[in-house]
């Protein structure tokens, strides 16, 4: 259990989960849909940026079938009466408004959107990430889109995974040469799409292992909004006051057209701040049944060893 999931600069680390050293750490969080990062692992997210040290999160995939054809409108109809408000003279800005319109009017179920659509519904939750990063306290050259190729279908069925998509996780990582990366190891999304992530992650750092800086690397793998790690498997968990909950959930809220009922909302009925908030209590009663302190919420992690 520890409150310094970067590591306690100055301190014994000899039985903690992190390393004292370095003091300030370059860290790499990985998120495979736009809201991942701040579900799974929000209160650390917090906790590493308050803590001074210099946090990336790259978003892996777009999300954007993940937005209702409502919102996708609405974004677009906006842009048209800015335009207008603001004495903005775009014909193509009207004319992708009158395409999307007219192709959402006529969409029949299970019909694959029209690029300018999925164009749309991606800006929405790019919007939306950015807005979160903004408000864990990231300034935009800390905030990677990465577009990972192997998503863009525009149907729940992917592409496998690529040499694109695992160069271009290489080159992240290479550029930031972070102290920590944190993935998401969650494998029971139901539409695979964490599966192919992780796997990109785990090859991209495979093919990366020869490289010095490599060696300073520790892998963390957290889990999503679908399930949780095994109490004997956690090898760090860091607690939550209830006011770190409380500022987590605000995190998910930027993550509007996720609410109230999303797309792909599984069997679980709870959206997902409630099912975070569920589980982060859960894993904290659980330590508590164990003799352990008491904390209002916990996120876990265990370390990848590669």
């Amino acid at each position: 259990i520890t409150g310094w999931p970067g590591g306690k600069p100055n301190s014994d680390d000899s039985n903690r989960p992190e390393r004292a050293e370095p003091a300030k750490k370059r860290v790499l969080i990985f998120s495979p849909h736009p809201d991942d990062d701040i579900i799974s692992m929000g209160g650390t997210f917090m906790r590493l940026q308050e803590q001074g040290h210099e946090v990336h999160v790259a978003y892996q995939t777009s999300g954007n079938i993940a937005v209702a054809d409502d919102e996708a409108l609405r974004f677009a109809r906006f842009v048209i009466d800015y335009n207008e408000k603001f004495g903005i003279k775009s014909a193509q800005a009207d004319d992708i408004y009158q395409k999307a319109a007219t192709f959402l009017t006529n969409k029949k179920n299970s019909e694959i959107d029209i690029p300018e659509v999925r164009y749309i519904k991606g800006l929405i939750r790019k919007g939306e990430a950015r807005a979160t990063s903004h408000f864990v306290g990231l300034t935009d050259d800390q905030i990677h889109f990465m577009e990972l190729p192997f998503y863009e279908t525009g149907t729940i069925e992917k592409k496998p995974l690529g040499k694109e998509d695992i160069q271009l996780t290489m080159d992240l990582i290479e550029k930031i040469k972070p102290h920590q990366i944190y993935a998401a190891g969650d494998l029971a999304d139901p539409h695979g799409t964490h599966k192919v992530c992780l796997d990109a992650i785990f090859e991209a750092v495979k093919a990366l292992k020869p490289k010095s800086f490599m060696d300073d690397c520790w892998l963390w793998l957290y889990r999503g909004a679908w399930q949780e790690w095994g109490i004997d498997e956690v090898e760090m968990a860091v607690p939550m006051s209830p006011d770190q909950v409380l500022a987590k959930r605000h995190g998910i809220f930027k993550h509007q057209s996720q609410k109230d009922g999303v797309v792909f909302q599984g069997t679980d009925a709870r959206e997902f701040w409630q099912r975070a908030e569920d589980r982060n209590a859960e894993t904290a009663a659980l330590y508590q049944q164990l003799g352990l302190a008491t904390y209002a919420a916990m996120e876990a992690f265990v370390r990848w060893h590669y």
